[in-house]
């Protein structure tokens, strides 16, 4: 007779689908985003590589706390490996979505998670968003970060998610992540072969359908609109089956690396580890190669 895994394999193997996802994420040429030979002055493909390593123990045991805790503990892991934001969109992204039982479909299991949330949640959240320091944060008229929440944690992400796609997630039970990014990923899956190519179109896709949230908070919505504009042009050039399109694809990335990379997607990056999570978590993907070892893209 087969016994059930333990709690401690259960966490391993939730670890190793967590780091996975963060590393395919980092490691793929996404544009304007770190990847192999397009690294940031201050942040390197090392910096998320080990805050990756750092975050996974962690989000495996969301299930044996709350999501609060999680989320703040993440973060407290973070800052011991880097001292700057790496990493806190995919953690509040990633924690609800690991806090949801191995047995359960995340589909049917992220509903409860979020509507179990509570003002407390909301409090060690709050704590966790200003030890991150995250670039483009403005004030808010109600549940500032500045103030103490009184609102539970979905609550008080509905009142962001119009500004902020991650926010936007908790609002409307992980759409983007568990819906579109899954049908994306599978339409990605059949233009390419290559995943790292794959997860390249599958960051246009988003950014041609929703702009950035972080590019909106940096340099406004009209940017953003800008961002989602050259996306779909370079979808519509055939990019990456034609090869004529490589070029549009490389003219797409040094804009978003302008400005000293002001104008970098960082939201559509935290978007993709949370699907690729997913699709691994779920057994829709399995990786190809050790994504840890990758030193060129092709």
């Amino acid at each position: 007779m087969t016994r059930p895994a333990s709690n401690a394999s259960r966490r391993q193997s939730l670890a190793q689908l967590i780091e996975t996802a963060c590393a395919m994420e980092v490691m793929s040429p996404k544009p304007g985003n770190v990847a192999p030979r397009q690294e940031f002055v201050d942040a390197s493909i090392d910096d998320f590589l080990k805050s990756a390593r750092a975050i996974a123990p962690v989000l495996a045991a969301a299930g044996e706390r709350t999501l609060g805790e999680t989320i703040l503990r993440a973060v407290q892991a973070t800052r011991q490996v880097v001292n700057h934001n790496t990493n806190l969109g995919i953690i509040l992204l990633l924690s609800p979505l690991a806090k949801v039982s191995l047995a359960r479909p995340l589909s049917e299991g992220i509903s409860e998670v979020l509507d179990a949330t509570t003002v407390a949640d909301s409090r060690l959240v709050y704590e966790a968003i200003r030890m991150a320091q995250p670039a483009g944060l403005g004030e808010a008229g109600e549940q500032d970060l500045n103030d103490e929440p009184t609102l539970n944690l979905v609550e008080c992400m509905r009142l962001a998610s119009d500004r902020d796609m991650i926010a936007a997630q908790y609002a409307n039970r992980f759409q983007q992540v568990l819906t579109c990014g899954q049908n994306w990923l599978r339409e990605a899956a059949a233009i390419t072969v290559s995943q790292p190519r794959q997860i390249s179109w599958l960051a246009v896709r988003l950014l041609a359908e929703y702009g950035d949230s972080l590019i909106a908070r940096k340099c406004g919505q009209q940017m953003s609109d800008i961002v989602r504009e050259k996306a779909q042009e370079l979808l519509d050039s055939g990019w990456p089956m034609q090869h004529h399109a490589a070029s549009q694809f490389s003219d797409f990335d040094a804009f978003l690396r302008e400005d000293g990379n002001r104008r970098n997607p960082g939201t559509t990056a935290d978007l993709i580890a949370a699907i690729l999570f997913t699709a691994l978590r779920e057994g829709l993907m399995i990786p190809a190669g050790d994504w840890f070892k990758r030193k060129f893209v092709r």
